[in-house]
């Protein structure tokens, strides 16, 4: 299989990343100076990451909002220029294919971003239900370079770097454009750590000249790189559920707690009639969070019992470093997922003690965001 490297490759190597192949045939930065020194920088100070990987899919022409809207279980006719909003991608089974951010550029013209992995199905989906509309998708991941800058001090640190912005007062889910020298950059308060940041989208044949002068300009802000490692324990912390480790297609948004983006009222769209019903059912499995006892993760796929009960299976288990806590989320049937019920993990053969905790478990008022 062919592999892919970022606008940010050659400068990210020669920090000392350890590399590996992260999906979507990219190979990206897995960690630097270790998970654990990544993860509470980004919480104390700020971190940037390399999302190149991630897909960009440009959709534009008169009937870009009707696709978007079909495809799309959240409302993307309610957004205005300038706007960005989540959603889950469903089948018509209501099985999630992907979860993306949505960026309405103009009246006739959007951006969805993508997962890594899924970029290389969502362009075919995308392509098959614009058939027959005057809509036009692009997938344009390699002519976009995707830093993300995360933490307390990701504002100060923009601040000092950007020109033509208002960054004060540029609000969570919305996206201006500036200046990073002389080149021209689309800027999103928007991130997957759960700290204040910000996702910038950069020319690709400009980015290594844009990634040069964020490291000089972080010095003073005490910046430090992270990689996909430290991405996943930031998330796990904030319960942020990851395509193809917590969710996919076997499973729906409300198996997940993702329900609440879904928009019923906006009218039909792909996995509508199955989501009604799932709502109207109710699920018999939720996804849970779990603190463990000890010091070990457990395994992904790990069976959870409940004395001599399978009560479900582990998806992602990691430190919650800013917590001092070993972590775990676990799609659970019911009753076993609420809070404050004790459970079984074998790890390493030993059986470990998992107790069902409310999610998020950093920051759970979302404080950190709101700044």
């Amino acid at each position: 299989m062919a592999e892919r490297r970022s606008p940010f490759y050659g400068s990210i190597v020669g920090l000392g990343a350890t590399m590996g192949r992260v999906g979507g045939d990219f190979i990206s930065a897995r960690y630097y100076s270790g998970i654990a020194d990544e993860h509470l920088n980004t919480r104390s100070n700020v971190g940037v990451q390399d999302l190149s990987t991630m897909g960009k899919m440009d959709i534009k022409g008169p009937d870009a909002e009707a696709l978007v809207n079909h495809v799309i279980v959240n409302d993307a006719s309610a957004m205005r220029p300038g706007q960005v909003r989540y959603s889950t991608v469903c089948r018509e089974d209501g099985g999630i294919i992907d979860d993306l951010t949505v960026f309405r550029l103009a009246a006739e013209h959007f951006m969805l971003v993508t997962g890594s992995v899924n970029r290389l199905k969502m362009l075919p989906w995308l392509l098959h239900h614009a058939e027959g509309r005057k809509a036009y998708v692009t997938d344009i991941t390699a002519a976009i370079a995707f830093p993300t800058i995360q933490g307390p001090r990701s504002r100060a640190l923009l601040k000092a770097l950007v020109s033509d912005a208002d960054l004060d007062g540029l609000k969570r889910w919305s996206f201006t454009s500036g200046r990073i020298g002389e080149t021209r950059v689309l800027i999103s308060r928007t991130g997957v750590t759960g700290e204040l940041g910000y996702e910038l989208f950069v020319p690709a044949d400009e980015a290594a000249s844009v990634w040069d002068m964020l490291m000089r300009t972080g010095r003073d802000f005490g910046l430090k790189p992270y990689g996909v490692l430290a991405m996943f324990t930031l998330g796990l912390e904030k319960a942020y559920p990851a395509h193809g480790i917590d969710m996919d297609e076997s499973r729906t948004p409300f198996h997940v707690g993702l329900d609440r983006w879904i928009r019923f009222d906006k009218g039909d769209f792909v996995g509508r009639d199955a989501l009604l019903r799932v709502r109207d059912k109710g699920v018999d499995e939720r996804w849970t969070g779990l603190i463990l006892d000890g010091d070990k993760s457990a395994a992904t796929n790990a069976r959870v019992t409940a004395g001599s009960k399978d009560a479900g299976m582990v998806t992602y288990s990691d430190h919650g470093y800013s917590l001092g806590k070993v972590l775990a989320t676990a799609h659970l049937r019911l009753p076993f997922t609420a809070v404050g019920t004790e459970l079984s993990i074998d790890i390493d053969g030993t059986p470990t003690r998992a107790t069902a905790a409310p999610m998020p478990f950093f920051d759970p008022e979302g404080s950190r965001l709101r700044v």
